[in-house]
């Protein structure tokens, strides 16, 4: 029998097999674009040497000037997944966790021996935040803005009122440059205990290089970073970080944002009558009555979904699929439709 540890730990990456069309994992691009890519090569020259202090700065200088912000107030990390594990040193005595939405912080949480109160939000509110149900004791709360798998945006000014002294709050930004604008975000605003995670994973087609990076007051960040080992991160993930918080790129992130809305919305409205809740971000949450066999009919059929039900909250019946550019999104919607009607 899966343990549930091991539930919390499915990701996307798990369903989408070689061979599959890949509407399980949440990443636009299959591999970076080809400005980045020369990037990276060109950096390729330094591995004989290690990360050095420089390329460290230009990289928090380069993160702090994309947010307004100074660059004592960026932390770069393997992967915004390295903040997660970070968390337990804060010694929180009890972390709030809202759910449904990622589970590697719990995991990260749970590991460490740390308490851990799930806030469920519910389906009939929208899966909207109710800040209420957030326990007053609580000196950690964790919520992902967008929230993966829900792809429900919260109001920048609810998820303040989370704030206060003695605690922190947490907010998972990874698919904030998803959506144009990004509205919601607080990446740039100063709050008692705000710690803001980015990713570079979902718009820069960069998932096997794990880079992001966190933003927070310098102190807090001194903290999680004390028993960091040394050289944490390598000179490419400093590369990537730096190359995808310039101008250009940010601009480039905005109009690829721009340009996937038409996408979900194609995507919303072949689905409707399958739709949880509109969607913010470039996924999508359905509900079908028998998901488990629909996701194995899928998958015989060459498409990969990604299953719901280790999302806490969620069922069997819940998937999340991607968005793609609509032709090839409706392979997605002609072989569900088919797939229903043969059952």
């Amino acid at each position: 029998m899966t343990s549930e540890r091991a539930l919390l730990r499915h990701h996307g990456d798990v369903d989408a097999a070689p061979g599959l069309v890949d509407f399980a994992v949440n990443v636009r691009l299959p591999r970076p674009p080809d400005w980045l890519r020369a990037r990276l090569v060109a950096a390729l020259d330094d591995l004989g040497r290690y990360p050095s202090d420089l390329a460290d700065l230009t990289a928090r200088r380069t993160v702090a000037a994309r947010h307004g912000r100074e660059p004592d107030e960026v932390l770069v990390l393997a992967g915004a997944a390295e903040g997660f594990a970070l968390l337990p040193l804060l010694r929180p005595r009890l972390a709030a966790v809202v759910h449904p939405s990622f589970t590697e912080p719990e995991v990260a949480l749970v590991d460490a021996g740390v308490p851990v109160h799930r806030v469920q939000l519910r389906a009939e509110d929208g899966y909207a935040l109710r800040p209420e149900l957030v326990p007053d004791e609580a000196d950690l709360v964790v919520i992902g803005n967008p929230t993966n798998p829900t792809s429900v945006l919260h109001p920048a000014a609810v998820l303040a009122t989370l704030a206060r002294p003695g605690r922190t709050l947490v907010v998972d930004e990874a698919f904030a440059d998803t959506v144009p604008g990004e509205p919601e975000s607080l990446a740039g605003v100063r709050l008692p205990g705000l710690l803001v995670l980015r990713s570079l994973t979902k718009t820069w087609g960069l998932a096997g290089l794990r880079a992001g990076y966190l933003l927070g007051d310098p102190a807090t960040l001194a903290r999680l970073a004390h028993h960091r080992p040394q050289w944490p991160v390598g000179s490419l993930v400093l590369e990537a970080v730096t190359a995808c918080c310039e101008p250009a790129a940010v601009a480039e992130a905005r109009r690829a944002a721009e340009e996937t809305v038409p996408h979900t919305e194609h995507a919303a409205r072949a689905l409707a009558d399958l739709l949880v809740v509109p969607p913010r971000a470039p996924f999508l949450l359905l509900r079908v009555d028998g998901g488990l066999a629909l996701r194995e009919a899928l998958r015989d059929k060459g498409i990969a979904v990604r299953r719901g039900d280790t999302f806490p909250g969620l069922t069997p019946d819940h998937l999340r699929v991607a968005t793609r550019p609509p032709g090839e999104f409706d392979l997605l919607v002609d072989a569900l439709r088919v797939a229903l009607e043969e059952r």
